[in-house]
């Protein structure tokens, strides 16, 4: 061999030898992170907090709100207004519902009424996919209790034994001598027909029950298969092998300091990173909503502890009674790419820069002064349809965007079609009387534009200077 081919194949050889050491020396890629979890739940009282919000939490303990800390759906039924939201998923993972008490606190209605004249529905949502919501609807389930009085705190429960929900909560009503609230459930398949009611749960004299949340266990933890947390002046846990079976007082949080009193609407969460369970609590007597108690052991209630300080971040917004849902991975890329913290903004007109664009019954029109300031909110969207387009959803009406047909403007709940897809999709382009601004291009008739005319929102061709003042808008905060 020449002694050119001998430093060659050295070299070679030095080359791989090199490449092999670094190669050794670079850790695994790590594997990727488990999903998230998404959690459901309401932000206070009046009209605006008592609808449906959503966050997110990468590790259970910190989260973030989605849709900018904004309302991700908003009740139109009954007394318009939503607490105690519970997330259901069928066992197949094919469809989702979202129940809720109907009752809105100081926007309608005081405690008073509420209690002992209340709505006697609860609030239903459907989904195929988590994102896409139906419109709701009210599931009458107290009518067929003698002189119930409302119907509060809904949650379900997939039953094997029976091959359907278990869905539970709580009504007012006299029995025994005693007016309280006793926890009823009934069977459903779909959350629109249910069984007749019958007790579930009646604790001793005169002590109410209204929060309670089972969860399944998974096997080998504990001697029960459920486990259940109740707000009944204390936190009761209990535990059964059977939903409609006998349960078993396993004890309560009264060792570290938290009873009924001090909060309610107990609400479980298993961490998948790690052996750690969070009950979560809704510190209603402080108004501060919720926070983590951790476990490694939910049926024995001496291992419940406080969280640290600073080892949880509950965000933004309050958050008050609602439930969380682990997500699959294919489940939390829909939801974060549905619901991101896109600001709200306003679209002011520019040739009448005190006026907006606003929702009014459900019509789209420019006015000043705008009451209530969230009708002329909305969160400019990816398209519906398109790339580089834009929709625009509402803010106090989630779900709804500005969408035209026959050139006049409305705001229409999306449902879901190609046609509403298109007709609530535009171009932004350079607005046609000042380019600093800007104009909307309907994406399906690309040779009109948004304009307003006689204050009302249109689509229309611009040919004259007029037209051009009329079609153009910035957004604003």
């Amino acid at each position: 061999m020449s002694a050119l081919r001998v430093r060659l194949a050295l070299m070679l050889l030095t080359t791989c030898l090199l490449l092999t050491s670094q190669t050794s020396l670079t850790p695994d890629r790590a594997a990727a992170a488990e999903p998230g979890y998404l959690m459901a739940h309401f932000t206070g009282e009046g009209a605006a907090n008592q609808q449906i919000y959503f966050s997110y939490s990468a590790d259970g303990l910190r989260w973030n709100d989605l849709n900018g800390g904004g309302a991700t759906l908003r009740s139109t039924v009954g007394t318009r207004g939503v607490r105690d939201p519970a997330l259901v998923r069928s066992p197949d993972g094919n469809k989702y519902w979202i129940i809720a008490t109907d009752l809105c606190i100081a926007c309608g209605q005081n405690w008073d009424a509420s209690i002992n004249n209340g709505s006697r529905s609860l609030v239903v949502w459907e989904s195929t996919d988590l994102v896409t919501w139906s419109d709701p609807w009210l599931l009458n389930v107290a009518e067929a209790i003698p002189d119930g009085r409302n119907a509060w705190a809904p949650e379900a429960i997939w039953n094997p034994e029976t091959n359907d929900y278990v869905l539970y909560w709580a009504t007012n009503k006299p029995l025994d001598g005693k007016t309280k609230h006793r926890i009823y459930y009934a069977r459903t398949s779909d959350f629109r027909t249910i069984t007749t009611p019958q007790l579930y749960i009646d604790r001793p004299g005169s002590q109410e029950i209204i929060d309670t949340q089972i969860v399944e266990l998974p096997a080998g933890v504990g001697n029960f298969r459920y486990i259940r947390a109740s707000g009944d002046g204390q936190i009761t846990l209990e535990g059964s092998n059977s939903i409609l079976g006998t349960w078993t007082d396993l004890g309560n949080l009264a060792g570290i300091g938290l009873t009924g009193a001090q909060v309610e609407g107990p609400m479980w969460m298993k961490s998948r990173d790690r052996n750690e369970w969070s009950l979560y609590l809704d510190q209603y007597a402080a108004g501060r909503g919720y926070m983590p108690v951790m476990t490694t052991d939910p049926p024995a209630s001496g291992t419940y502890r406080l969280p640290a300080s600073g080892s949880y971040n509950m965000g933004g917004t309050k958050k008050r009674h609602g439930s969380i849902l682990a997500l699959t991975a294919a489940e939390e890329s829909r939801v974060l790419a549905r619901w991101p913290n896109t600001q709200a903004k306003r679209l002011q007109s520019y040739n009448f820069q005190d006026r907006y664009v606003r929702h009014a019954d459900f019509d789209v029109r420019i006015d000043p002064a705008v009451s209530p300031a969230e009708d002329a909110r909305f969160r400019p969207r990816p398209g519906l349809v398109g790339t580089g387009t834009v929709s625009f959803e509402s803010v106090n009406f989630p779900g709804y965007f500005l969408r035209h047909a026959n050139y006049d403007f409305q705001l229409v709940r999306n449902d879901g079609t190609t046609q509403f897809a298109a007709d609530a999709t535009f171009r932004q382009v350079p607005g046609l009387a000042d380019a600093s601004w800007s104009s909307y291009q309907s994406y399906n008739h690309p040779d009109l534009y948004i304009r307003h005319y006689a204050y009302q929102l249109r689509l229309d061709p611009i040919t004259t200077a007029t037209g051009r003042s009329d079609a153009t808008f910035r957004t604003t905060s």
